[in-house]
């Protein structure tokens, strides 16, 4: 069973739909309570950085999904729910975030031609050997992004596959268990499916 967190930022039932086409049990969980103790985690999200941090703490989900994380049970962050997992963020101010991953959420860089936000299909480049939620997936395969912010991590060994807009910028972490991408696997058609299928068959 996948538990799919809704904090209130972003188009859930789209993960969910996805799993679903996959033929993969997923739950949309609104409480706390609904986390405690799971197989496998998603946290998606659209939006502001500060206003997502603030609802996750609000509604009480902050310490069921640290807790997920520590015992290093199977964890996907999808573009906000990857950036939420650094130690700080740039976006409209500065706000910390849930500090599992030593980093920063940074603006791109503007330039003479450069779109911002990166929006549309791109390439992954420098993928990670031997990651399992790549597993099937050729290199160069193409994912969709939408997003004005992107991480910089500090240690660059949890990188698992960058993009390139106007630079070379991350599109996938991976440590341990923990996995997050800043394209959106439930909209990338093929190769998406293919890492959300291979994250349901993970132990």
């Amino acid at each position: 069973m996948i538990h799919i967190i809704d904090y209130g930022m972003g188009n859930l039932r789209s993960v969910a739909k996805a799993f679903e086409h996959l033929g993969i049990d997923a739950k949309i969980c609104q409480s706390p309570d609904e986390i405690t103790d799971i197989e496998k985690m998603v946290l998606p999200g659209v939006g502001a950085f500060r206003d997502a941090k603030q609802h996750l703490e609000e509604q009480g989900f902050i310490e069921p999904i640290l807790q997920h994380i520590e015992k290093n049970r199977p964890f996907l962050g999808i573009c906000l729910g990857l950036q939420l997992l650094f130690d700080i963020s740039y976006e409209d101010g500065q706000y910390e975030g849930l500090k599992l991953i030593p980093g920063e959420v940074v603006r791109f860089q503007e330039h003479a031609g450069l779109k911002i936000p990166h929006m549309g299909w791109n390439q992954l480049t420098d993928i990670e050997e031997d990651n399992p939620l790549l597993k099937g997936i050729p290199e160069s395969a193409w994912f969709y992004f939408v997003h004005s912010y992107h991480v910089v991590p500090t240690d660059a060994d949890v990188i698992a596959a960058k993009t390139q807009h106007g630079q070379s910028v991350v599109a996938m972490i991976r440590k341990g268990n923990l996995f997050a991408s800043q394209f959106h696997p439930e909209k990338s058609q093929q190769h998406g499916l293919q890492l959300l299928k291979n994250f349901a068959a993970l132990n």
